[in-house]
């Protein structure tokens, strides 16, 4: 049965997500990794220095995590889910908003603010290798045009970027961008960042 835990050096509680999950446990980070099991959800604090090792050592032991901050920066998202956190929030957001992070992050999803999401898919794509990693074979399969659309979205660019640099109006890209998830089999952009980087084959 998954059990939730919130890990916090510094906060004894978070009201707004005890209204989320009544049951979820309080756990010191020095004991974390004795308690947490395979599936258990755990809400972690950026509040003590060690976060990042403590998500990547949770991660390998199967838990799904999801760091919390009371700042959220498009630099600290990265250096999350690099860690292999599954989310990154708001640590005062709403009950029914910690609810959907649970429920997509619990299915494997990926969770970040949407204010935060394109510049973070941006600098993954960067991190990754760019442009110059990516693969032949997964991008023949896309025309010219949604292949554009692709990497500019890959970039971190908005649909409204997207169109100005394209030329073309956002009910095209977006017609386009959906084309391309089709046909790589992805979701959403991180997945389709995902997707690119995993390949070996490089452009020539």
């Amino acid at each position: 049965m998954m059990t939730a835990l919130f890990i916090s050096q510094k906060r004894a509680e978070i009201p707004r997500l005890r209204s989320a999950f009544p049951d979820i446990r309080q756990v010191d980070p020095a004991r974390v990794l004795r308690l947490a099991k395979r599936g258990d959800q755990v809400w972690l604090m950026t509040d003590h220095a060690e976060w990042p090792a403590l998500t990547t050592a949770l991660a390998a032991q199967g838990c799904s995590i999801v760091v919390m901050t009371l700042v959220p920066s498009e630099a600290e998202a990265l250096q999350a889910l690099q860690a292999g956190a599954r989310g990154y929030l708001h640590a005062l957001s709403p009950p029914e908003l910690l609810t959907q992070a649970a429920l997509v992050t619990g299915n494997q999803g990926v969770w970040v603010p949407a204010e935060l999401l394109s510049k973070v898919i941006g600098a993954a794509f960067t991190s990754l290798g760019g442009r110059e990693s990516l693969p032949v074979d997964s991008l023949t399969i896309l025309t010219e045009r949604e292949r554009a659309v692709a990497l500019a979205v890959a970039e971190g660019r908005s649909n409204k970027e997207v169109a100005r640099l394209l030329d073309i109006t956002e009910r095209t890209v977006k017609a386009h961008l959906g084309a391309a998830f089709r046909k790589l089999g992805v979701r959403d952009r991180m997945q389709l960042v995902l997707k690119l980087s995993r390949q070996d084959e490089k452009i020539v």
